[in-house]
């Protein structure tokens, strides 16, 4: 089978003005100019029109407009053949305080996206999903045919958009690929995160407030690993209906984490505050990625090593990029999240 080709296609990527979603755009255009990408993106609190900058106006559409709205979606996927879903509510805390919204973006407005999909016949259709979806997993490494067992409001939303856009292949035919990554850090981050947030807050020499015990783990992916494996299924033959975990099996905890970024920011443990860990927090997440090696073979090329020092050189680099980000609104919430949260003498579970 031949591989689909994007040649002087219309491409839409919705959520695009986001952190994955923007490295997306800026990663596609860069290895393949001649496609057109149009973003649909509400820019809400995390999408930022900015993150686009750099974009050639010429490949580039915008449309300002959210995927629960059936005429803002038909405008933006007019002559498009390909759609990658990134639009997504998709903070696990924020998901605690308002799970309402989570459910309305992640699962309605995946219903709508597929709809106007299947009515103008696009040859591929990419649900972002998240290795959320499988909940806890204390030992051993998701497959792709694991249960789900989603934990948190956000992973349960993500979960409905997941198998909503899977049971529009099984049902009307549409070339849907599910994708399921682990956590990403990279460039234009939103500083609710760890990574960004972490950063951020020890380059002005403020609290890092690890919950609870501080070992919670995860598989840390750079998102250019990431948008390169979507690029791969964007285009793949064969593929359709098909679900992929796309993980860089480097594991490290939030401890690590945190040490690995003082150390690069020459920074004292002293500022890492232990806190009231969240009502349900995952210990561990972990994704084999090994059926998305063997059908196509991507593997992850940036080292953590690698990866994070070129993230914290972005994020000193960049403070124009993230300091207004970290005033109003942002700070309101903080507070509301961290500030009231009670402190804990040293690590505890």
């Amino acid at each position: 089978m031949q591989e689909l080709s994007l040649g002087g296609r219309r491409v839409l990527v919705t959520g695009g003005a986001g952190f994955i979603g923007s490295n997306f755009v800026h990663r596609l255009l860069a290895l393949h100019p001649d496609v057109h990408v149009v973003v649909l993106d509400a820019l809400t609190y995390a999408g930022r029109r900015e993150n686009l900058d750099g974009v050639p106006a010429s490949s580039l559409t915008f449309v300002h407009g959210d995927i629960r709205d059936p005429k803002a979606v038909a405008t933006a996927m007019a002559g498009c053949e390909f759609v990658l879903n990134f639009a997504a509510e998709s903070h696990v805390d924020r998901s605690i305080e308002t799970p309402g919204e989570f459910i309305q973006t992640d699962v309605y407005g995946v219903f709508v996206l597929c709809e106007e999909a299947r009515r103008v016949g696009v040859k591929r259709f990419v649900q972002v999903s998240t290795d959320e979806v499988y909940g806890e997993v204390l030992e051993g490494s998701s497959t792709e045919d694991w249960p789900l067992n989603p934990r948190s409001p956000y992973a349960a939303s993500k979960a409905g958009g997941d198998r909503l856009a899977y049971a529009y292949w099984c049902t009307y035919g549409l070339p849907v690929v599910v994708t399921r990554c682990s956590n990403n850090y990279g460039p234009r981050q939103y500083p609710e995160k760890l990574v960004p947030l972490f950063v951020t807050n020890a380059i002005d020499d403020e609290p890092l407030p690890v919950y609870g015990s501080g070992l919670n783990r995860r598989d840390w992916l750079h998102v250019d690993d990431h948008c390169d494996a979507l690029l791969t299924l964007l285009t793949f033959a064969g593929v359709e209906g098909e679900t992929f975990n796309i993980g860089a099996q480097h594991e490290l905890d939030v401890l690590t984490i945190t040490a690995t970024l003082l150390r690069l920011l020459d920074k004292p443990g002293t500022l890492i505050r232990y806190v009231e860990d969240r009502p349900g927090h995952d210990r561990r997440y972990a994704v084999d990625s090994s059926k998305l090696t063997r059908v196509t073979g991507w593997t992850p090329r940036i080292s953590f090593e690698e990866g994070i020092v070129q993230t914290v050189q972005w994020f000193r680099a960049n403070e124009s990029w993230w300091r207004p980000i970290k005033q109003g609104d942002f700070r309101v919430y903080y507070e509301r999240m961290y500030g009231q949260r009670r402190v804990l003498a040293g690590g505890q579970g």
